[in-house]
């Protein structure tokens, strides 16, 4: 396990993982918070356990979830450990190395699977089949499948989260543009991005924002509705190189080549949910778990719409969080029996209520949709049906660094897409074939 765990450091797993999907981890605004350890027993026999969280804006729904547990459970207290996102995962694999990880770790599915090879995650499987859970009738299967690898279960499912159109009123009401609507076509998104350049938008101010990283946001589900792939089901193969692949992503770096997004070393400077903030850009592509943070900053001044369909198909990108129990934790018993409430409708129903995310359950869900009566928050739940879980397999963060090296010089129009997709598919094959060999 140890050899795991140094294998992930070297691998620079934060470096690459967060610059790659800061959006799609299910969290936004995040902030520093205590460096605890896990948790720990006290002279009077009490047990204090640590839950690790990155995102400041869950952070109090989370300790209140917490109280309702000790509440019912007296001898336990829990303690919420905030951590920056960049630093999030560093800090991981540092106390794992030294057994210290806090007690209830949230994990996204981009890592869960490298994290349970490295054995820092326990196997919930036989504490979720004996309990009343019954996860696999009140969770989405996707998210399901998500934790679980190999056929053990690593997580009980959080939040989950889906994307839409954000839009700045105030942009399309000075230029002159009506509204984006639900139900666009990818060609007629297109043609509001050209109808917003036409008006003649401010010095500095774009009709949409495409990064080469925002592939859960934007490309990834025009991929899956192109009939293409990322990685095909046993993670054998990339499919960088499929022609319906490629044809998936090029609209989007159209939009960038053709001047409708800001370039990439201006995303470099300046990331697009600042952009968005800041008004120097009309829409924005992202999930459902940015509400809170342009809630601050922009309340009344935005609105949501779905995101356009793509070959006539409405598919989108699920993510979301679990609640994961520390292999390390002294106190096994009550991390397993906390992470298996979290995951129970009291406690998913007190997330819900918070309105800063989407609670896993299915019985919980309908009631994000009432906490935001001015945004049309119904477009998430649409999503779910024709939802393609986010690609990610025990190599995830090498497999981004390929991308990020190729795609890059796409989006600078250094190389043509096909000519990047055909050194990502070669250089991803490669270690996938050496993962797939151990």
């Amino acid at each position: 396990m140890k050899k795991n765990l140094k294998r992930l450091a070297a691998l620079g797993l934060t470096a690459v993982m967060g610059a790659a999907v800061l959006t799609g981890c299910g969290g936004g605004s995040s902030s520093g918070g205590s460096s605890s350890s896990g948790g720990k027993e006290s002279k009077d026999g009490k047990v204090e356990l640590t839950m690790a969280v990155w995102d400041s804006d869950q952070e109090p729904v989370m300790q209140e979830m917490a109280a309702a547990y000790t509440k019912e459970h007296p001898n336990v207290t829990v303690k919420t450990q905030l951590t920056t996102w960049t630093e999030y995962w560093t800090k991981l694999e540092a106390s794992a190395m030294g057994n210290s990880s806090a007690d209830i770790i949230t994990m996204n599915v981009l890592h869960v699977e490298e994290y349970a090879d490295a054995g820092i995650l326990m196997d919930l499987t036989d504490a979720e089949k004996e309990s009343d859970l019954k996860a696999s009738e009140n969770f989405p299967a996707p998210l399901l499948n998500g934790y679980t690898v190999d056929g053990k279960l690593y997580g009980i499912p959080k939040d989950f989260d889906t994307n839409a159109i954000f839009y700045n009123k105030e942009i399309f009401d000075n230029a002159k543009v009506e509204y984006p609507k639900d139900g666009m076509t990818f060609e007629e998104f297109r043609k509001v991005c050209e109808d917003l350049d036409a008006a003649g938008l401010p010095e500095g101010t774009y009709p949409v924002p495409v990064n080469r990283n925002s592939s859960q946001t934007t490309y990834y589900a025009s991929v899956y509705a192109n009939d293409g792939y990322i990685l095909n089901e046993d993670n054998t193969e990339a499919g960088w190189d499929d022609p319906k692949t490629i044809e998936g992503i090029q609209p989007w770096l159209d939009l960038v080549l053709d001047g409708l997004s800001p370039s990439l070393e201006q995303m470099a400077n300046t990331d697009p949910d600042s952009m968005f903030q800041g008004g120097q850009v009309a829409m924005y592509l992202s999930g459902n778990y940015m509400i809170p943070s342009y809630n601050k900053t922009m309340e009344g001044k935005y609105g949501i719409v779905s995101r356009p369909t793509f070959n006539g198909k409405n598919t989108d990108i699920i993510n979301g969080l679990a609640f994961s129990v520390s292999a390390f934790t002294e106190h096994p018993e009550e991390a397993v029996d906390f992470a298996l409430w979290l995951g129970s409708k009291e406690a998913q129903t007190i997330q819900a209520e918070a309105g800063v995310v989407i609670s896993a359950r299915n019985d919980c869900q309908d009631i994000y949709v009432g906490t935001h009566p001015d945004l049309n928050l119904q477009v998430f739940l649409d999503n779910v049906e024709n939802a393609e879980l986010l690609p990610h397999c025990k190599v995830t963060s090498e497999l981004a660094q390929v991308e990020k090296t190729y795609l890059e010089q796409a989006w600078m129009d250094e190389i043509t897409l096909e000519e990047a997709c055909k050194k990502i598919k070669t250089e991803e094959d490669a270690i996938l074939e050496k993962m797939n060999a151990k």
